[in-house]
């Protein structure tokens, strides 16, 4: 059924599912060990309804067909995999190598969602 949207609320889907996954991460401070699919999910749902101009464009039948609910799962594991799966570019690394040595941290970060993240943080810090 997700396939049978038009490109625009597909896209507008996937940019939702990727802004919302990575506000979530940033509140949970990247954290593994807060992280909840329920949570996400909770969050996501909370965004569509009340923030995602798409969602009113979806017709109400689809909205209640399983199946359109088995492909949105499907999408939000591919997003969060790609996100999770995205390494950090080489000048996230410099940037955020420098500014650990001015800070002596020692953050981790495993793709470019959470470098931004991390480099973010780093700043806040830099500026205090």
């Amino acid at each position: 059924m997700f396939k049978d949207l038009s490109p625009n609320l597909k896209s507008s889907i996937t940019r939702s599912i990727t802004q919302t996954f990575e506000q979530y991460m940033s509140d949970i401070d990247w954290s593994e060990e807060k992280f909840s699919i329920d949570d996400y999910i909770a969050a996501w749902r909370e965004y569509i309804t009340t923030k995602a101009l798409w969602y009113t464009k979806i017709p109400d039948d689809m909205k209640r067909d399983p199946k359109f609910h088995e492909d949105l799962a499907q999408r939000i594991n591919e997003i969060i995999g790609r996100i999770l799966s995205e390494p950090p570019s080489e000048e996230q690394i410099a940037t955020i190598q420098i500014m650990q040595e001015k800070l002596n941290t020692h953050y981790e970060y495993a793709c470019k969602a959470e470098a931004v993240y991390v480099e973010t943080l780093l700043k806040n810090h830099l500026e205090i």
